[in-house]
């Protein structure tokens, strides 16, 4: 394989888990070929990135050459400066606002509340983004009814997010090549992908930019305080002891690192009998509001235990567009609250 052969076959090559190939992303330098030795300059700044592309390239073309060299450009390189909670970096300036959904835990039905309060915000005439930030159990492309789609890219380089429901969609789950790829990826490679999702997708002027988080306290929530001005968190969790136990300390990591709490909102808050019309409070009553009262933020509201809104929400039927108008207002009345609880900026 001589240097223009070699040329040609990275140039074909796909990103890893990604339909763009090497060549339309920009990221081939100078590359050399003598006798069995290779020479590929890689044109990317992010290390994790680089990480990436050298052990995929080594894959690649072991059996080609003897002695393969791959590095990137140092005098070209760019410094990627982080910022701290104190004083965070802004890469998402095209939003006026951030509200970052979260929860001690998973399985309170955080990703679910993420895409209703959104839509709730879209009805009211705003701009809205969606960003999927739990990486490893990516959920709002089903919610969105956006699941079939894959990524797009426009001719800025930029990914193109999909659109549904008002809203306009990003997430890991639409850059893998199906629906069960796994995401095998260490915190630091999740984070570097979030921040690109933050600066290189076309999302335009946004009222609001709404994150669903991961569950816990970890990398990626510390990332986006570090790297966005986050006007407010909303804290999802059910009275289940368990939860709250968890979510206090959610509430306690936004406490110490200076992130505003719109409040808490209390999902699978106890089911009506349909039949009896009998209330039961499966998992307990009342944790919600506790922790609002402990730790003096506003409680926003109670979103009940329904089959129909489990139903519509596996098959991309969010309640907050398409369920009855009870359930609606479970998700507009919570948005209400919240944006009594925080003062919003909006475009003029």
């Amino acid at each position: 394989m001589n240097s223009p052969e070699l040329t040609q076959f990275l140039q074909q090559l796909h990103y890893p888990n990604l339909d763009k190939t090497l060549e339309e992303l920009h990221l081939l330098g100078n590359i050399h070929v003598n006798d069995t030795h290779a020479s590929i300059e890689l044109l990317t700044a992010n290390d994790n990135s680089f990480a990436i592309l050298k052990a995929f390239l080594k894959q690649q073309l072991h059996q080609h050459f003897n002695t393969l060299e791959i590095h990137t450009n140092t005098s070209e390189k760019q410094m990627r400066h982080y910022g701290d909670t104190a004083q965070p970096n802004n890469r998402a300036p095209y939003a006026s606002n951030v509200i970052a959904v979260t929860s001690g835990k998973g399985g309170v039905g955080k990703s679910t509340v993420s895409i209703n309060l959104a839509i709730s915000l879209a009805k009211q005439g705003y701009n809205v983004g969606l960003l999927d930030a739990d990486v490893y159990g990516p959920n709002i492309p089903r919610l969105s009814n956006t699941d079939t789609e894959r990524i797009r890219w426009n001719d800025n380089n930029q990914m193109i997010p999909s659109e549904n429901f008002g809203l306009k969609i990003m997430s890991v789950a639409l850059t893998t090549p199906k629906n069960d790829t796994p995401l095998v990826w260490r915190s630091s490679v999740a984070v570097s992908a979030l921040i690109q999702f933050l600066e290189d997708v076309a999302w335009g002027d946004l009222d609001f930019l709404v994150i669903d988080m991961p569950p816990g306290t970890g990398d990626i929530q510390l990332t986006m305080a570090q790297e966005l001005p986050i006007t407010a968190a909303v804290l999802v969790t059910t009275p289940q002891i368990v939860a709250t136990d968890d979510v206090s300390r959610a509430v306690m990591m936004f406490k110490d690192i200076g992130v505003p709490m719109a409040g808490i909102v209390e999902n699978m808050s106890y089911f009506i009998a349909p039949d009896t019309k009998i209330r039961y409070d499966i998992f307990g009553s009342g944790g919600g509001e506790r922790i609002a009262q402990k730790y003096h933020i506003p409680f926003l509201g109670a979103i009940p235990i329904e089959m129909t809104i489990r139903e519509a929400s596996d098959r991309g039927e969010p309640p907050a567009a398409l369920g009855t108008k009870e359930q609606k207002q479970y998700y507009d009345d919570i948005v209400t609250s919240m944006c009594q609880s925080i003062t919003f900026t909006t475009r003029s």
